[in-house]
């Protein structure tokens, strides 16, 4: 199947790269180093061959030959929310970007619907609803700034999702 592949002009699969049903290649980039980054509709391969999903990529940037992604971990779910912390970035210098940067941020960007900050006692929130790449709907995800007591973030997201629509 390779020959088609590139017979068609589509990038091979980087080796323990495998694709869910309905999941198609957006833009593959050589990692400097070794590996490749590969862009798909669900997420953002990694060259450990690890996916993100584009609605836990909190923050992605391209600056000096670099993608710098930050990924969201799922820390709790609370009635209709998910709470989520994130973790600190990875820096990818990416050999032959191509169109990697592109793609990034225009999924990253485009999983998000809506955001706003609420302040808080000791600090605030971000509220944000995604999208969910083959699924349909929005999760609500909310991303306490440090500091901010837990047990009101828990509160405050509750009552946010219980007045969103469903």
């Amino acid at each position: 199947m390779r020959w088609l592949d590139r017979l068609l002009h589509r990038p091979a699969l980087p080796e323990g790269v495998v694709l869910e049903p309905e999941e198609h290649v957006v833009a593959v980039a050589e990692v400097a180093g070794g590996g490749h980054v590969v862009a798909t509709s669900r997420g953002l391969w990694l060259p450990e061959a690890q996916r993100l999903r584009w609605h836990l990529i909190s923050k992605a940037t391209w600056e000096g030959g670099a993608l710098a992604v930050t990924e969201a971990r799922e820390v709790e779910t609370v009635e209709g929310a998910v709470l989520i912390a994130d973790e600190p970035p990875r820096r990818i210098r990416l050999a032959t970007p191509g169109r990697v940067p592109e793609a990034v941020h225009k999924r990253v960007t485009g999983s998000i619907r809506t955001r706003h900050h609420r302040d808080l006692p000791g600090g605030g929130a971000w509220f944000v609803q995604r999208t969910v790449a083959g699924r349909d709907g929005v999760v609500l995800q909310v991303r306490a700034d440090p500091g901010t007591d837990a047990e009101v973030v828990r509160q405050v997201a509750r009552g946010v999702a219980q007045r969103l629509p469903h």
